[in-house]
């Protein structure tokens, strides 16, 4: 007997002793129910019970008729309708679950209480944070500014998103920007993967929007769960209108962009961000000198007099989208 083997089959719906006595059928061979019953050490009439419940499934036959001995039968064609009817029954059981916890839901909130708003708190905030966004099938769109009440992992979370083709959308406001190991280790290495972001001085909130059937907002700890309604579109409605208004932010480097150093880019993307000269060259880590040398090699490369006309020209040349074409600036890329 294999318990591995037993395992296997009590997982795609056999009974414990069914198992079993396929099994031992499968080590004797052809034999009569009584001799197998003996061999064994179990009762007679439970081991023919128990055989034609196997013949009735299809995993043992007699060899030549009525009477002749039992033989255990291709197990294949039977193992492939046993998991059909399990993937079933799992369907059937995630189908009661959630109708069981909504009906729950309606009886326990109090009459007044919209239930489409969950008030999420504590450890329990994080952990649905990354439920929802693990979920994600088309687009994940987000308004991202500190507090961060989701833990260093939810980043990894979208990575695996971005490689499987789901969508990310993010405004970053300007708060974001001035911590350097939330640049380098966040925004970066998902913008190298193809988040699209942009930045406005400040966001109006906190939000998470996973495809078009839930929303997340809060910080400290605390989220409000959105599902689909009124509240939740004027949300959605609000993440679109910052995402109209707001910059592009060019920190990724981008080969397909503006024929501009990564560096330069990046400099220009936390300047028009409203970063001071400190916070700018804090998060690209370099000193406040060699920040200022970028900047003034980047004028006198382009002929500005001074920030006003180097925003200007960026701006003409489109340095800041992503979505430019290669060419649209008159000046040449040089590697740092």
């Amino acid at each position: 007997m294999v318990p591995e083997a037993i395992g296997h089959l009590l997982t795609l719906g056999l009974k414990a002793d069914e198992a079993e006595i396929y099994l031992d059928l499968l080590s004797s061979g052809p034999v009569p129910p009584d001799r197998l019953a003996r061999e064994t050490g179990r009762d007679p009439a439970e081991v023919r019970r128990v055989l034609t419940v196997l013949a009735g499934i299809g995993l043992a036959g007699r060899v030549d008729g009525p009477g002749s001995p039992m033989s255990a039968l291709r197990p294949e064609p039977v193992l492939e309708v046993l998991s059909r009817q399990r993937e079933a029954e799992l369907a059937g059981a995630r189908a009661a679950m959630t109708r069981l916890y909504e009906e729950y839901r309606r009886h326990s909130a109090r009459h007044d209480a919209d239930p489409m708003i969950e008030v999420v708190s504590g450890t329990t905030a994080a952990e649905r944070v990354r439920q929802l966004e693990r979920a994600a099938r088309t687009e994940v769109r987000g308004l991202d500014s500190p507090p961060y009440y989701a833990d260093a992992d939810a980043n990894e979370i979208e990575l695996e998103n971005l490689a499987r083709g789901v969508r990310y959308r993010a405004v970053y406001g300007r708060l974001a920007l001035e911590r350097p190991e939330y640049v380098e280790e966040n925004i970066l290495p998902c913008g190298k993967r193809g988040e699209e972001a942009r930045v406005l001085p400040e966001v109006p909130v906190k939000l998470l929007i996973v495809d078009d059937c839930a929303a997340l907002s809060g910080a400290d700890r605390t989220v409000l769960l959105i599902r689909s309604c009124g509240l939740f579109d004027a949300l959605a409605g609000l993440f679109d209108m910052c995402w109209q208004v707001a910059l592009p932010l060019g920190l990724a480097d981008d080969a397909s962009g503006p024929e501009i150093r990564p560096s330069e880019r990046r400099l220009l993307a936390l300047l028009a961000a409203g970063l001071t000269d400190d916070q700018v060259a804090r998060v690209l880590g370099v000193s406040r000198r060699t920040m200022f040398r970028y900047l003034e090699n980047l004028m006198a490369r382009t002929g500005a007099a001074n920030r006003f006309q180097l925003a200007l020209h960026a701006t003409r040349n489109d340095w800041l989208s992503m979505d430019s074409q290669p060419g649209a600036s008159p000046v040449r890329s040089v590697p740092l």
